[in-house]
């Protein structure tokens, strides 16, 4: 079956498939944005079983997925979506292992045509696994319960042990029995909380890992590393950083509310949570302000919070006119996402994308574009406008997300002054016109009849 994903959908999907030696075989991120977004790490407890391919009799250790995932893509052009959101990829990896034994893989993945345009010998098919397919789907949530009752099991089991033993990290005081001691011990005593107990899970685990970053002097909130623990001590006191960073995502396994929702993350969770709570009477948006878009530019690492402010920066500082490409081109959205991703793409692997000419690094590549009048000179439209550029090259492009499929906001601001003709009713003949109208006749001969 044939499927080309909704690039709005897919925006934080899978890494982009590329032939040749340039390949990206996983996503990218910019730097100054990754931290949210693509830090999150799997919730699977660190594990030396082996993750089987679904297509051969390769396989490599949970840890070493990517060497896999790897493997995947370039040996059978197979990219499985979404992988960090599976909740136990092992078992994942044996059913689809014994489904495709059963039925040709493509019975049951999308394939996208890399090239489509161009010569034959040069196209290629990638396939793509991702929920889209009911099976999948299925597949992924009944994983997701398994994983929950595991983890719920694994708390009741913490609930009633009375064997935990553990001393506290601040003080050295011993606590034995219930954890909850020790846990509302270092919120009481010492402003440190990592939450509930009722909400901890492999606690004794989360603990240990806390206590390896204070035994290596290292700040449990900013995670900067001091020369001794007295410093340390004094910069967690002084900072107020006593508590832990919630965008570390090492520590997602060790909370119970990262297990409930299949593709949620916590935040999501939480935020859904608060939204049941507030009464639609008590409602006041007046002092609500959207969360800006951080867009970067084509060319450099400038960030800007809105579509006017990065295409006038790329306008200004690199002669650059996204608009005006957009206008004389006639493109629609999913167009202008080809073309951001193929720009990105290319620059990414130091391709000037106007002449196809290789440097050895990105600065070479853009001093290039500069200085040969590049900036401007696209390609045939045939050369970019292809399926594989629907995957975005970096999953955070907050570029891909201020464009727009038509000029709408630009008529709106039209001003509607006296160069606008308006034309009157004419009421002159309204009369003779009532009298020869269709429904006039309608009624003469309804009453004629009656």
């Amino acid at each position: 079956m044939m499927h080309v994903c909704d690039a709005r959908s897919r925006c934080r999907s899978v890494g982009v498939p590329v032939l040749g030696q340039d390949s990206i075989l996983e996503p990218l991120c910019f730097p100054d944005l990754a931290a949210e977004d693509c830090g999150a790490s799997s919730l699977q407890r660190p594990s030396t079983e082996l993750l089987p391919c679904p297509l051969c009799c390769q396989s490599a250790p949970l840890p070493q997925k990517d060497a896999l995932l790897k493997h995947l893509l370039l040996e059978h052009k197979l990219v499985i979506a979404d992988v960090r959101l599976i909740a136990d990829l092992p078992k994942y990896m044996l059913h689809w292992r014994g489904r495709f034994r059963e039925q040709p893989v493509t019975d049951f993945c999308s394939v996208i045509k890399t090239n489509s345009t161009g010569p034959v010998e040069k196209q290629e098919d990638y396939l793509l696994l991702c929920d889209v397919l009911p099976e999948d789907r299925s597949l992924r949530e009944k994983l997701q319960q398994k994983r929950l009752e595991e983890v719920l099991e694994q708390q009741q089991r913490e609930r009633d042990d009375s064997s935990f033993h553990h001393l506290c990290m601040f003080c050295s005081e011993e606590f034995t029995g219930n954890r909850s001691s020790l846990l509302n011990h270092m919120a009481r005593e010492h402003s440190f909380s990592i939450g509930l107990p009722d909400n901890i899970v492999y606690c004794s685990d989360f603990l240990d890992t806390l206590q390896a970053k204070l035994d290596n002097l290292q700040c449990l909130y900013c995670e900067k590393t001091f020369r001794d623990k007295t410093t340390l001590k004094d910069h967690m006191r002084k900072k107020s950083h006593r508590r832990i960073n919630a965008n570390n995502h090492e520590y997602d396994r060790f909370y119970i509310i990262n297990y409930l929702e299949l593709g949620k993350t916590w935040e999501e969770v939480q935020s859904e949570d608060d939204r049941e709570l507030i009464d639609d009477e008590d409602d006041d948006w007046s002092d609500w302000q959207a969360h800006p878009v951080s867009a970067v530019c084509l060319f450099c690492d400038h960030q800007s919070e809105t579509m006017d402010q990065i295409y006038a920066h790329m306008k200004d500082a690199h002669d650059f006119d996204l608009h005006k490409v957009k206008m004389e081109l006639n493109l629609g959205f999913y167009q202008q996402v080809k073309l951001v991703n193929f720009i990105r793409r290319q620059i990414h692997q130091s391709h000037c994308y106007g002449c196809q000419e290789k440097f050895k690094s990105r600065a070479d590549v853009l001093h290039h574009i500069t200085a040969a009048g590049h900036v401007m000179k696209l390609p045939d439209t045939s050369t970019w406008d292809q399926p594989q550029y629907f995957f975005p090259t970096y999953e955070n492009d907050g570029l891909l997300c201020t464009l727009s499929d038509s000029d709408e906001d630009e008529r709106d601001e039209t001003p509607h002054g006296e160069d606008i003709p308006v034309i009157a009713e004419d009421i002159s003949n309204l009369r003779a016109l009532k009298q020869t109208s269709v429904l006039n006749h309608l009624l003469k001969s309804r009453g004629s009849c009656c």
